[in-house]
């Protein structure tokens, strides 16, 4: 019999909706480099809140300190970002 985990939330605790578990990618930025994973969360159905586990979240810590150090030689690059001047 497996056992069943208990969530911390029944419902959103910003609107009240109601929650599904989904894939969502998430963008974490240390100082000016990004990194972006793909991690499961609940997400209100009503208002779009995410919600994530405790491991989820230290990981996404372990990743921004890792943008911050420079210490990226295990990330996978996947393109080029660019800052375009504002037009006056």
């Amino acid at each position: 019999m497996m056992k069943e985990t208990k969530k911390p939330f029944d419902k959103c605790p910003v609107c009240g909706g109601q929650l599904k578990e989904k894939k969502v990618e998430k963008l974490l930025q240390g100082d000016v480099d990004i990194a972006v994973i793909k991690v499961r969360a609940e997400v209100c159905l009503h208002c779009g809140e995410r919600l994530y586990s405790q491991e989820t979240v230290k990981r996404f810590e372990e990743i921004r300190k890792k943008l911050k150090q420079n210490k990226v030689t295990d990330f996978q690059p996947i393109g080029r970002t660019f800052q375009v001047p504002a037009y006056s």
